[in-house]
């Protein structure tokens, strides 16, 4: 595919598409560097390409490097002017840029915006109401949110985790558990999910099956942080493991 977007010439009407689309490929094959260099270059050349530029920001967001990502969404968003409903996309994925950057007061911003622009959107929604969940705050109007998400995409994992989650932070475990083994059938490889599922049986006294489900976190290769506070769970406890504020399905809002 890379070979054929290659004879793709610089004058055509596709030369940004086929730009774009080597990246992409080169993306996928662990290739990251080199794909983001053709994008840096020929951003270089055609410095007003908005789609080369985008594609830009979501690669390196989706390979963690979301310090990297914040200015160049900053440069895509400050040229949109201003912000129409279908631009929503770029408020969220720089408010997710911003939030794994730990930049947590401009990505509530950001997410809020987004959720003007589109009030209904079940990721903003739910990435937002996860948030303020992790953090104790807001949780009259995270959970409204939340569950309104849940109603739109009840088969989504990633949401479905969030709903059990927000069960588990408000004390009710045994909802928690019975919602999060929901969400695990459908997200069965997700180590957050795998992770929090833990905790909810832990809670509920369910001690062995908690263990085997933060060890059957670990075999998902999950990011430093949660595989950290796993290991301590499985060393001290749940009460003694400091606990990480990814969502489920964190890779996938990446891409």
């Amino acid at each position: 595919a890379i070979a054929v977007s290659e004879t793709i010439p610089a004058g055509s009407p596709l030369y940004e598409s086929a730009r774009i689309q080597i990246a992409l490929n080169q993306s996928q094959l662990n290739r990251t560097d080199e794909a983001i260099k053709t994008l840096e270059r020929y951003q270089a050349e055609y410095p007003n390409a908005r789609d080369a530029l985008i594609a830009l920001a979501d690669l390196l967001r989706s390979h963690d490097r979301f310090k990297d990502a914040v200015p160049v969404y900053n440069r895509v968003l400050a040229e949109t002017g201003d912000l129409k409903p279908h631009h929503w996309p770029l408020l969220y994925a720089r408010g997710i840029s911003l939030e794994r950057a730990g930049e947590w007061p401009p990505a509530e911003r950001d997410l809020l915006q987004a959720l003007e622009l589109e009030p209904d959107q079940p990721n903003v929604l739910n990435y937002l109401a996860y948030s303020w969940i992790d953090k104790g705050v807001n949780l009259p109007r995270a959970k409204s949110m939340i569950e309104k998400a849940a109603s739109q995409r009840p088969d989504d994992g990633a949401i479905i985790d969030s709903l059990g989650w927000m069960h588990y932070r408000m004390g009710d475990f045994h909802r928690a558990v019975e919602t999060l083994e929901n969400a695990i059938t459908l997200m069965p490889q997700d180590a957050v999910i795998n992770d929090h599922l833990g905790d909810a049986y832990w809670q509920v006294g369910r001690r062995l099956e908690a263990e085997f489900q933060w060890r059957r976190a670990l075999t998902f290769d999950p990011d430093p942080d949660v595989r950290r506070s796993i290991e301590q769970k499985l060393q001290f406890g749940l009460s003694g493991a400091e606990q990480p504020a990814e969502p489920a399905g964190a890779s996938a809002q990446k891409s």
